[in-house]
């Protein structure tokens, strides 16, 4: 399953991410999507979960938690649209 995660703080690491989300299973990937211009974090990120129950765990667990003093939205990514 592919989670959104939103309202990061601009400082956290994927690997930050990472050791967040591994509380509640195995991780395929993790993507803090960044400016292409100036390299900085946008504040959100995607984290790919191999299990759905895992996932839905984190993300009830998760969503709005506190995380590096910002409270962080957790909920499952949506398809990315066709235009």
């Amino acid at each position: 399953m592919n989670i959104y995660v939103g309202n990061l703080s601009y400082k956290l690491s994927e690997d930050d991410l990472k050791q967040v989300f591994e509380e509640f299973g195995e991780i395929t990937s993790v993507k803090i999507i960044k400016d292409k211009y100036s390299g900085r974090s946008k504040g959100f990120a995607f984290v790919e979960m191999v299990d759905d129950a895992e996932a839905k765990a984190a993300i009830d667990k998760l969503n709005g938690k506190e995380l590096d003093s910002r409270k962080i939205v957790v909920n499952e990514a949506r398809p990315k649209s066709s235009n």
